[in-house]
């Protein structure tokens, strides 16, 4: 019998990086952890620290210190290398400094022989992406950032909290940029299929009005709380790159905010943004273009313009 293990790498295994390997080990979705860092002593103890769990987690998991060059057969590799941005910063003006990490990691991995599906966190998000694509010149259905899925996700607190229902009953996402652009199509959330436009018409008193730009902005400004209070993001994004790598490996077909390399679809080309994508075993296997309202694809539309002039900028890193 020839049982297959899944493997992922983890490149950068910071706040972020050991998060989502961590997700992975407790939710029982990996096997084998190649645990690499320019920083190798972190690595190290990154890897021992999850084998130290493994008598209390579900299932085994084999945690070990590697080397990019050393990780071509894994399945998933996530990137989440890069610095943390200073409280003040925008994502997008960290751009500068994860170019240069990944300068030296991009070889690394053309040299491994990789050819599985990459997971891109490294902020900023889909700028990154597009930037990691192009460098390695990789297939585009199977590089994916994790983009808007955290968004969507503090979206649908938000609106759990306010109307006490389960998010698990509220259809809401972000979409475009991760980031100070990102937009939410209102014309599109619903709760339990019935539009958020009609349950705040028909049950005005269950579903009351509120300010959307407000919530808007209190979702984007979310991850800014987290970093000012504790560092760094960690729990909510890796939980996100988690059900990602989850559809991956049990070829889900499962449909989730993300960003994805767009050609053509929202009339817009060459830009990696958010969207609905349905996620399986080969990466990305189709893009569910959403409906939205004139005044909703003007804003998707600005925010894919940000993404593409942050990656022109890339070309004189």
């Amino acid at each position: 019998m020839n049982l297959k293990t899944r493997k992922v790498a983890i490149v950068g295994t910071g706040h972020v990086g050991s998060h989502v390997a961590f997700a992975l080990a407790t939710q029982g979705e990996v096997d084998e952890l190649y645990m690499c860092d320019c920083d190798e002593d972190k690595a190290i103890a990154q890897a021992m620290d999850i084998r130290d769990a493994v008598s209390y987690l579900p299932h085994h998991v084999n945690a070990i210190p590697a080397k990019v060059d050393d990780c071509g057969d894994c399945d998933v590799m996530v990137i989440s290398a890069g610095p943390l941005p200073d409280i003040t910063q925008d994502r997008l003006e960290t751009l500068g400094s994860t170019v240069e990490v990944l300068k030296d990691i991009i070889p690394r991995i053309k040299k491994s022989g990789f050819k599985g599906i990459i997971v891109s966190i490294s902020n900023p998000a889909d700028v990154v992406a597009a930037y990691i694509q192009k460098e390695l010149d990789y297939p585009k259905h199977k590089i994916i950032s994790t983009g808007t899925a955290l968004d969507s996700s503090r979206l649908q607190r938000l609106l759990s909290e306010l109307f006490h229902i389960s998010r698990r009953s509220i259809t809401a996402y972000a979409m475009a940029e991760h980031g100070s652009s990102a937009m939410v199509p209102w014309s599109r959330v619903a709760i339990q299929g019935k539009p958020l436009d009609d349950l705040q018409r028909d049950m005005p008193e269950r579903f009351p009005q509120f300010d959307r730009n407000k919530m808007v902005e209190d979702m984007k400004y979310g991850g800014y709380i987290v970093l000012k209070g504790k560092g760094s993001t960690e729990f909510g994004i890796a939980s996100s790159a988690a059900e990602l790598i989850r559809a991956i490996f049990h070829d889900e077909k499962k449909v989730l905010p993300m960003s994805v390399y767009l050609d053509g679809q929202y009339g817009q080309t060459k830009v990696f943004a958010s969207t609905p994508a349905i996620l399986g075993k080969d990466g990305v296997e189709a893009i569910l273009e959403v409906e939205m309202t004139t005044e909703e694809k003007a804003l998707f539309d600005k925010s894919c313009d940000t993404i593409r002039e942050h990656l022109a900028k890339t070309a004189s890193m």
